[in-house]
């Protein structure tokens, strides 16, 4: 439910953790609820209207949803990865997994280890199917398709304002009115890319992006490394968009790993799940303030 609301508990596991406790925090205070991080009887109540959303979809498999170019082994070296044609999933269950909002090994618990991964097999996935797959025209095909394949929801809140609290790991979303109307974790700098605390803007985002490593921006490359263009793909340093901040070499952008959300450092800047990063990409325009707090 709280997935579908845009309060974004990060990977759908069914588990207890900080992601859920931010993400129903969210939702509380959208509500004019007692901020509580718990699933009260308050939280129940308002959440009740929605229930027609049940935890888990059947869903029989498609080719589509199964379709390649996989890459597996993916090399950790950037001039290998940059001889790719692209950063594509590893498997057809860390693509379903992403499709889903969820990692393969949440597929694995609420199927088997021996689902077969054929067409027309019926899977248990979460509930991550959205409402409406009927994205702007004007959007890139491309990106209209990484949309479709993450089950973004068409219908998104205008955000007007974005909010990263350092303090809380979040990355918030206001509208005109200044009402919380989206919300995801975040990870965000380290001791040595810290946060560039202050206020920014969003100067426009690019879809499915390659990226150019640089060596010289990363404090943990070896001596030895040498600058690559990276090919696009969800696997990428950057997931599968860029939103680009007036900060230079600073963005809001996805994540190949999104279980690390939260829970790792960045180089400075902003990491999303691909699926949160998606989503926001629908709900903000150029010139979209970024404020960055402690």
């Amino acid at each position: 439910m709280l997935d579908h609301l845009g309060f974004s508990p990060g990977v759908l596991d069914g588990r207890q953790g900080k992601s859920l406790v931010a993400a129903l925090k969210g939702f509380q205070e959208q509500q004019g609820l007692p901020i509580t991080g718990a699933m009260d009887p308050t939280t129940l109540r308002a959440l009740y209207p929605y229930r027609a959303w049940r935890p888990t979809q059947t869903i029989a498999l498609t080719p589509e949803m199964l379709a390649g170019p996989f890459v597996n082994p993916m090399p950790k070296n950037p001039q290998l990865q940059a001889k790719l044609p692209a950063l594509g999933y590893r498997s057809a269950m860390e693509k379903l997994g992403e499709m889903f909002h969820t990692t393969p090994a949440v597929l694995i618990e609420l199927n088997s280890p021996t689902t077969p991964l054929v067409p027309g097999r019926a899977v248990v996935f979460p509930n991550a199917v959205p409402a409406s797959l009927s994205y702007d025209p004007k959007l890139p095909e491309a990106w209209r398709k990484t949309l479709a394949s993450l089950n973004i929801n068409a219908e998104q809140p205008v955000g007007a304002k974005i909010v990263v609290d350092k303090s809380d790991e979040v990355l918030r979303v206001l509208d005109k009115d200044g009402t919380l109307v989206a919300q995801s974790m975040a990870t965000m700098g380290s001791k040595h890319d810290p946060l560039p605390i202050g206020t920014w803007k969003i100067l426009g985002p690019s879809y499915n992006p390659p990226f150019h490593y640089n060596p010289a921006l990363f404090w943990d490359a070896k001596a030895s490394a040498k600058a690559a263009l990276l090919p696009p793909g969800p696997n990428g340093p950057v997931g599968v968009v860029w939103l680009d901040l007036s900060k230079p070499h600073y963005g809001i952008h996805g994540t190949p790993e999104p279980s690390t959300i939260g829970r790792a450092e960045s180089h400075g800047c902003i990491r999303l799940t691909n699926w949160d990063a998606a989503r926001l990409a629908l709900m903000i325009k150029p010139g979209t303030p970024a404020v960055f707090q402690p």
